[in-house]
């Protein structure tokens, strides 16, 4: 991981190991965390959590490995 910038986002550079272990983790998350807990414990809503695993996937699917 490289930080690149950070304001008020970031922008960080992940390598593709990297990015999949965020996508294993929020995976995990989003089906391991009972749905009326799911906010409480993560901080976000499910359909946000999902969104960003999602994000994720697609990026890992334009990496060329």
């Amino acid at each position: 991981m490289k930080v690149n910038k950070i304001g008020k986002s970031a922008e960080v550079e992940f390598e593709y190991d990297e990015l999949l272990v965020i996508n294993a983790a929020l995976n995990e998350v989003c089906n391991g965390i009972d749905a009326f807990e799911f906010e409480t414990r993560v901080g976000v809503s499910r359909a946000k959590a999902e969104l960003l695993m999602k994000a994720i996937q697609a990026a890992l699917d334009q990496i060329e490995r």
